[in-house]
C-alpha cells in the first residue's frame, strides 16, 4: 500500500522539532499538513492524550497497540513499540500484543484492557456489562474513563493512518525485541 496522500510540507521549526523528538518525521504529520488546522488539532488533541496520567502506562500502551493491530495500523504498532521503549515499559510484553489471546505473558488485568479495546473497536462495538464491570472494579472510575477516551483515541488515529496508507516508517527498528505479527494477519 502506497500512500494515499502526498506529503505536505511543514514548516521548518515543526520539521526539526520532530525529527528531535522522533529521529524523523512522522508520515502521519505530513500527510494530514495539507490541512494545518486538522493537524495542529491532532497534535493537539495526542499531546493531551500523552498527559493523562489516572491509568497505568502499560495497560494503557497495551491498548493502543491493540486497537493497531485490530484495525491494521503498522504505523501505529511501530511508533507504540518505539514509546513503549522509551517509557521503559516491558517490551517483551509490548512485542506479543497482536497476539495477546495467544501469549502467556499478559496478567487477567492486562487481557481485559485489549478485551476492552478491541470490544470498542468493532463495529457495532461489543464491550459487555461483565468486562466493564471488572475494569470499573479494578481500575476505578477515573481510570476507566481514561483508558476508555484513549481507546478512542486510538481509533481516530489508527483508522485514519491507514485510511491514507500510512504504513510502518521503521520506529521500531531500533528496539531491542522484534515486534510480533498478528496471526493471519498483513500489516502493511
Amino acid at each position: 500500500m502506497a500512500l494515499r496522500i502526498s506529503k505536505a510540507a511543514l514548516p521548518v521549526e515543526l520539521r526539526e522539532n520532530l525529527i528531535k523528538q522522533f529521529g524523523s518525521v512522522p508520515e502521519p504529520v505530513e500527510v494530514v499538513w495539507h490541512n494545518p488546522k486538522v493537524a495542529a488539532a491532532s497534535l493537539e488533541l495526542g499531546r493531551n492524550v500523552g498527559e493523562w496520567n489516572v491509568c497505568d502506562e502499560h495497560l494503557k500502551s497495551f491498548a493502543h497497540m491493540a486497537v493497531a493491530a485490530m484495525i491494521g495500523c503498522s504505523w501505529c504498532l511501530d511508533i507504540g513499540y518505539f514509546q513503549a521503549q522509551h517509557k521503559g515499559l516491558d517490551l517483551a510484553k509490548a512485542s506479543q500484543v497482536p497476539r495477546w489471546r495467544e501469549s502467556d505473558v499478559f496478567t487477567p488485568l492486562e487481557r481485559d484492557v485489549m478485551e476492552y479495546a478491541e470490544a470498542m473497536s468493532t463495529t457495532p462495538i461489543t464491550v459487555t456489562d461483565e468486562l466493564s464491570a471488572r475494569l470499573l472494579k479494578q481500575l476505578g472510575p477515573a481510570a476507566l474513563v481514561e483508558l476508555t477516551a484513549l481507546i478512542g483515541f486510538a481509533n481516530l488515529s489508527t483508522r485514519v493512518n491507514t485510511a491514507h496508507g500510512i504504513k510502518s516508517q521503521g520506529y521500531s527498528d531500533a528496539c531491542e525485541i522484534p515486534l510480533i505479527k498478528k496471526s493471519g494477519v498483513v500489516l502493511t
